[in-house]
This record gives structure tokens, C-alpha cells and sequence, in this order.
């Protein structure tokens, strides 16, 4: 190759476009932002209703069923209904909610029931919060379809 080839070949930067990360960063900024709320209202919940050791959890069990019903009621809002800003969906859709509810926690307090001989106990968590979460995210959405069409004029 000689040296006019291998000019050319050379990928010039475009001074139009800002770099990827300035493009994301005040995303980046309202998940952050969110996600410590979020984590803060899991984490105070956690600390007003304590699970009983080998007992079903039932603080996460109903912080994730709570959080799936409202993302379900803010998906149609501010899809169907009202447009919002731009950074309203990364901020409580992905931030809030996503600090608040709690899958990992899940996935943990089946590993401790089942390690701690309750397997029963363990087995009905980790079927029942799927079922729950999904029970409310779909009905949150429908009845919210409902409700804001028959405001509607």
C-alpha cells in the first residue's frame, strides 16, 4: 500500500457530533440520581418490616409486586397518554423504580431459604414473585387504559 492509500483509508472525526458520552450523560445523571431514591425507599421498607429468618419474605416480595404495578400505571401515562420528558423515563422508569425493586434480592432470599432447609418456602417465593409481578404489572396497565380513556372526552 503506498502512503496516499493509507491516507485515505484513515477514519477523519466529525465535529458535528458530540462524543457518545456527553450525548448520555445527563441520562446517565437522572438514572443515578433515581436509582439512589429508589434504593433509599427499598432499603426503608426493608428496615419498617424485617423479614423473619427461613420466613417468606414478604417485604421484597411486595416492594417488587408494588414497583412492577407502578411501572406498569407510568409506561401507559407516558406512552399513551401524555408524552413526557425525555428524562423522566430514565429517571423514575429506569432510576426510581429500578433501585426500588429488587431481583437480586429475590434471587438471595431464595438461596438462603433453600441453604436453611426451606425449600417450601423458597420454591413458593420463587414462584410466586414472577407470577405476582407480572399479575400486576399487566393489570396496573390495563385498568389505567380504562380509567384515562373514560376521562377522555
Amino acid at each position: 500500500m503506498t502512503a496516499p492509500e493509507a491516507e485515505s483509508l484513515r477514519i477523519q472525526p466529525s465535529a458535528s457530533h458530540p462524543p457518545a458520552w456527553r450525548a448520555q450523560g445527563p441520562a446517565v445523571a437522572a438514572v443515578a440520581l433515581g436509582g439512589g431514591a429508589g434504593a433509599a425507599a427499598r432499603y426503608a421498607a426493608s428496615l419498617w418490616w424485617p423479614a423473619q429468618a427461613g420466613g417468606f419474605p414478604w417485604t421484597t416480595f411486595w416492594v417488587n409486586v408494588a414497583g412492577c404495578a407502578v411501572i406498569g400505571v407510568f409506561m401507559v401515562v407516558i406512552t399513551e397518554f401524555r408524552p413526557a420528558h425525555r428524562l423522566v423515563r430514565p429517571f423514575f422508569g429506569t432510576g426510581v423504580l429500578g433501585g426500588f425493586t429488587t431481583f437480586s434480592t429475590y434471587a438471595v432470599d431464595i438461596q438462603k431459604l433453600a441453604d436453611g432447609g426451606h425449600v417450601r418456602t423458597g420454591l413458593a417465593y420463587l414462584a410466586a414473585t414472577p407470577l405476582a409481578a407480572l399479575t400486576a404489572v399487566w393489570l396496573a396497565a390495563w385498568s389505567t387504559r380504562r380509567i384515562l380513556k373514560r376521562r377522555q372526552p
